[in-house]
């Protein structure tokens, strides 16, 4: 099962977005978000299924965080790290914007591209040698 952030924000809490954008706002509700999605997710892989969980992880401590819970529960988790470069990061989100297709949520504003990538932490050396790595163009 795909449980992506941007899926349950968009549907919850985009169309309440405060004008001008608040941050702190955006990031109570999506760790809120996060909570359910594990919680879900820790279900789906208890049945016998699998969970892929689509969160982002903007910072080495939340992936650190969710990997110390799965590992709680007796529960492998892997790491995937997708990387490209930020004009490529930044024309996919636009071509998503125009497209609204299968995998649109909700407009991402260049003010929001840009405030989502001042916070985004590299993940280090130790999480790579982990992680399954897909460079794309």
């Amino acid at each position: 099962m795909h449980l992506a952030i941007d899926d349950w924000m968009g549907q919850l809490f985009c169309p309440d977005l405060p004008q001008p954008l608040d941050f702190g706002w955006v990031m109570e509700r999506a760790a809120r978000c996060e909570r359910r999605i594990w919680l879900m997710a820790l279900a789906i892989v208890r049945g016998g299924g699998r969970a892929v969980l689509d969160l982002g992880f903007m910072k080495a401590a939340g992936r650190s965080r969710f990997l110390a819970l799965a590992d709680e529960h007796g529960l492998s988790a892997k790491l995937h790290y997708v990387t490209a470069e930020r004009d490529v990061r930044c024309q996919r989100v636009s071509q998503r914007n125009a497209a609204r297709g299968d995998t649109f949520s909700f407009e991402v504003t260049p003010a929001m591209f840009d405030a989502m990538e001042a916070l985004f932490e590299p993940a280090t050396d130790e999480e790579l040698a982990l992680a399954a790595v897909v460079a794309t163009g």
